[in-house]
């Protein structure tokens, strides 16, 4: 791109995003914004890199992600960095993503701003990054600061299967019998049984590099989600594209299932 060209979006741009930050209606605003971070690897492919490069460039945006959604008064932020089908990944490109992700998670919890909550099957991840996800949520426990969900290891239906195995389970420990819980079970019992049990749905989803589909992400909390699909890849979404997508969001009238 043009010297010239660079310059005109640094003057632009942040002109633009302050008025579409006071054109946003604060009583629209979005609690929780879940986000799926896709691209890195057609990034990197696109400037010519290997696939590392690319997810060290995604883990570079997000610490900017979170302080625009600190700006707007967002409560719960979920990230999806790695799901269960990704684990079945060459180890030439797992390992690397791995570590990349430990390091994130590491200095996430080391700015001391946010509360670390990992979701996900953590018995299936290498024991170096369950290790890892386990100190950041300790040394960030009484954070009062923004709920960033770390979702690795994350599979939506694993997630419903691991909430009613947990359901199952507690409930055998009461001695309640199948046929009691029977009678007695709804969604709500299932709800409490969730990694993010306690933390509001998400009202915001927003999915970049163009792809339109939920791939699993949070496939039970996000049955009334507003869904806002990027096409820019992840290490190339900037502040506007996120503003554009929470203005999108206050835009829509949400009819939840209707």
């Amino acid at each position: 791109m043009a010297d010239w060209k660079r310059g005109l979006r640094r003057v632009i741009y942040p002109a633009y995003e302050a008025r579409v930050v006071r054109r946003l209606p604060a009583d629209r605003l979005p609690r929780h914004v879940g986000v799926m971070l896709d691209g890195n690897r057609r990034w990197a492919r696109a400037v010519g890199r290997d696939a590392e490069h690319g997810h060290r460039a995604g883990a570079a945006n997000i610490s900017p992600l979170l302080e625009w959604c600190d700006e707007l008064g967002v409560k719960v932020v979920t990230l999806w960095l790695l799901s269960t089908d990704n684990l079945n990944r060459p180890a030439a490109e797992l390992n690397p993503l791995l570590a990349i992700i430990e390091e994130v998670v590491t200095d996430l919890a080391a700015e001391g701003r946010w509360r670390l909550h990992p979701v996900g099957a953590l018995d299936l991840l290498p024991a170096e990054t369950a290790r890892r996800l386990k100190e950041a949520t300790e040394a960030t426990r009484d954070v009062d600061g923004i709920i960033v969900n770390i979702a690795v290891g994350y599979g939506g239906r694993r997630e419903i299967a691991d909430a009613v195995r947990s359901l199952l389970q507690e409930h055998a420990s009461k001695g309640t019998s199948i046929e009691e819980l029977a009678e007695i079970l709804d969604v709500d019992h299932i709800g409490e049984h969730l990694y993010t049990k306690g933390q509001p749905d998400p009202d915001l989803v927003i999915r970049t590099s163009g792809e339109q589909r939920l791939g699993g992400f949070l496939l039970w909390q996000s049955a009334h989600s507003e869904f806002y699909f990027c096409e820019a890849y992840w290490p190339d979404f900037r502040r506007v594209d996120f503003l554009r997508a929470v203005r999108a969001y206050a835009e829509r009238e949400r009819r939840y299932g209707a």
